[in-house]
């Protein structure tokens, strides 16, 4: 190949044959790829080049390539262009512009490529001088590059036979380099493309256009049982000089960064699964929401199908025997593949499994474990045979089994299902799956366990209010108690009715602050020692006294409550209010009147005197008694729910029963969380 001497200016000597030391020019050498038109124009700008010059493509290319010398070298890309297409290949030293203005020295060498008619390209090569001397001055370029580089080097000929190749290129296709040598390509790289590979080089060849960077996948007939990813790029070979006319092309072996890439990019899928679940799962105490959330968290970014179910445990302290067929309770389940596997997931709520089944295997271990569908383990697992049919055809082919375990306690477990269209689970699925289950577990465990308080605290709470207020001859009552909806624990929320001696009425509505069975408790103390204060007092701030000392006694730290003694003979009404909503009165024509509002402070307070307010209540009013939850609400104040009542007694009443159903109805959304507790009682006088 031409060199110039060492030393040479790079003008009009003669070419010497000389070789570079193995191994150095990739060690030392960047080199910037690059082409120019008859024209002086850019028209190619190789990675490489950004580098060297520090230009990006779309600052330079259709520009003029005497915008990469300085004011002292005019003419020089002239001069590259007029000797190439001279000499066919020339070698010259010269000076460079960086785009930041700093100038250099760089080695050139430049060749005519050619490609569609009219549109052949000088291509160069330019190198740093400072790094070339560093190698030699003697160093022939391409020869180096040839020999020593760990790309793969390829030249083929018109007909796609290799012409030569380097070492590199043999090691990749476990063929030696003399037995590649006159063969055609596709005789040794074997791809599945119908034939593209073999036509993008033939479009080289005929068209002249390189191609860059492009991915083949592949295999060779040296390696016929390894698959390969590689980077390859071509570009024409003009013939210019003695070289022949056909394809040069570089090949790269980037299979371990394929690979890594997508090891990656599966590592950075499973985090976001696992960031997502930690937001969407268990943002309920509900068990069965639970379950719903992790299927729909792993459908279908994880996996094809999914099922989550509870063990039935006879008792939960029961240890797990492998010997003894097992129980569950299948509570969620999704799916994204066709009608036999949405049967299959969903069609069954109450599901056997027989020992020995893979289910066993998997709570023996305590560990994920995946298992391929196939006839030994659906014979295994499922007891019908339909069901065990439906398995068979639903299209899943593999199924990653995991328990949900809870504070050393097996809750149930997760199933995970992929069909042939994805690949099969990794190590690192049954990671991501354990971790899931772990997390569905606890909220699981969370959920039982708040449902069980939950029932303990409604069970007592409906134990210490009264099923049927007796409120005498002079008083109809209607009343009605509403735990707040699911998700939220039952509150403090109480009331009482009761005759008293002479025609007297007593009626009591109060919220004790909190929830759950501190909460009940509190409120059966104060519900029982109001109940039995008004046997004895007629005083209803000497009853609201005695409560507030009585919730000071047992810790109770905040209580409302309202009290309304009602006298049947002289149809007057006293009312005593320790911070708690003001009672309303319907009047027969309609009016509403607010009683006592604003009047007292909250039980437990302590250190402050009740006061009372006595009014007449006409034959027929209504009053109405109730707590905090039919009035206020997420996004409505306490004053406008106030209002909406008022508006509701206001309409015909009609039967109490109906009324305080409507009143329930029109006022308390679908969404409520608190306690609700509206008493209604018509008074009549004593005859």
């Amino acid at each position: 190949m031409p060199t110039d001497p060492p030393g040479g200016d790079g003008g009009e000597r003669g070419p010497e044959p000389l070789r570079s030391e193995p191994g150095s020019l990739l060690e030392h050498v960047s080199v910037a790829v690059f082409g120019i038109d008859d024209e002086g124009l850019i028209r190619y700008w190789g990675p490489g080049a950004r580098n060297l010059f520090g230009h990006e493509a779309a600052e330079v290319l259709t520009g003029p390539a005497a915008a990469l010398f300085p004011e002292s070298e005019p003419g020089a890309a002239a001069r590259l262009v007029e000797r190439a297409r001279t000499l066919g290949y020339w070698r010259v030293r010269l000076p460079v512009r960086h785009r930041d203005g700093t100038v250099f020295d760089c080695g050139f060498r430049v060749f005519p490529v050619a490609g569609a008619e009219d549109d052949s390209v000088i291509m160069g090569l330019a190198s740093r001088s400072d790094e070339l001397d560093r190698v030699k001055t003697n160093l022939s370029f391409l020869d180096a590059l040839f020999e020593t580089c760990p790309i793969g080097l390829v030249m083929l000929d018109e007909e796609l036979r290799y012409v030569h190749l380097n070492q590199a290129l043999a090691d990749m296709d476990g063929i030696p380099v003399a037995e590649h040598l006159g063969r055609h390509m596709a005789d040794v790289m074997i791809t599945s493309d119908d034939g593209e590979y073999r036509r993008m080089l033939r479009g080289v060849a005929r068209d002249g256009r390189p191609v860059v960077g492009t991915l083949v996948g592949l295999r060779t007939s040296g390696h016929p049982d390894r698959d390969q990813v590689r980077s390859v790029s071509f570009f024409p070979l003009s013939g210019a000089g003695d070289t022949r006319r056909g394809v040069g092309g570089l090949l790269i072996d980037v299979t371990d960064r394929e690979r890594a890439i997508l090891e990656a990019t599966s590592a950075r899928r499973r985090l976001a699964l696992l960031d997502r679940a930690a937001g969407h799962i268990g943002t309920t105490l509900d068990v069965e929401v639970t379950a719903r959330e992790l299927v729909e968290v792993v459908v279908p970014d994880f996996c094809d199908g999914s099922v989550v179910e509870l063990v039935e445990w006879m008792d939960e302290n029961e240890d797990f025997d492998p010997e003894l067929p097992l129980f569950t309770r299948r509570i969620a389940s999704g799916t994204v593949l066709d009608a036999p596997a949405v049967e299959l997931v969903s069609g069954l709520r109450e599901v056997t499994y027989p020992p020995g089944s893979g289910i066993h295997q998997m709570l023996s271990s305590g560990r994920p474990i995946c298992v391929r569908v196939d006839e030994d383990f659906v014979s295994r697992t499922v007891v019908h045979r339909q069901r065990g049919r439906l398995l068979m055809e639903s299209g899943l082919v593999r199924i990653l089994i995991a328990p949900l375990i809870a504070r050393g306690t097996v809750q149930g477990l997760a199933m995970f299902g992929r069909s042939a269209a994805r690949p099969d689970f990794a190590e690192q699925d049954l990671g991501l799956a354990g971790e899931l289950a772990s997390r569905a577990a606890l909220c699981l465990d969370n959920a039982r366990l708040y449902s069980r308080v939950q029932d303990i605290a409604l069970t007592l709470q409906r134990s210490l209010l009264p099923t049927a207020p007796a409120a005498g001859p002079h008083v109809d009552i209607a009343h009605r108690y509403l735990p707040g909806g699911r998700g939220t624990e039952v509150g403090g929320d109480w009331y009482d009715a009761g005759t008293l001696p002479d025609d007297r009425v007593a009626l009591v509505v109060g919220d004790v602050m909190g929830h759950g069975v501190p909460a009940a408790a509190a409120m059966g103390r104060l519900r029982i020692t109001a109940k039995a204060l008004s046997r004895h007092t007629r005083d209803p701030r000497a009853l609201l006294e005695e409560l507030d000392a009585c919730a000071q006694d047992v810790g109770i730290e905040w209580a409302t409550c309202a009290y309304l003694l009602y006298d049947a003979r002289t149809g007057r009404a006293v009312i005593a209010n320790a911070g708690h909503p003001p009672p309303l009165v319907r009047h027969p024509d309609g009016t509403i009147e607010t009683l006592a509002e604003g009047l007292g402070v909250p039980l437990g307070v302590g250190g402050v005197p009740f006061a009372s307010i006595e009014v007449e209540l006409p034959e027929g009013a209504t009053v109405a008694l109730y707590t905090d939850g039919l009035i206020e609400a997420r996004g409505r104040d306490i004053d406008t729910g106030l209002d909406a009542l008022r508006e509701e007694l206001r309409g015909p009443m009609g039967s109490l029963e109906e009324a305080a159903d409507r009143i329930l109805s029109n006022l308390l959304p679908d969404t409520a969380t608190d306690d609700t507790v509206l008493v209604l009682a018509r008074v009549r006088r004593a005859r």
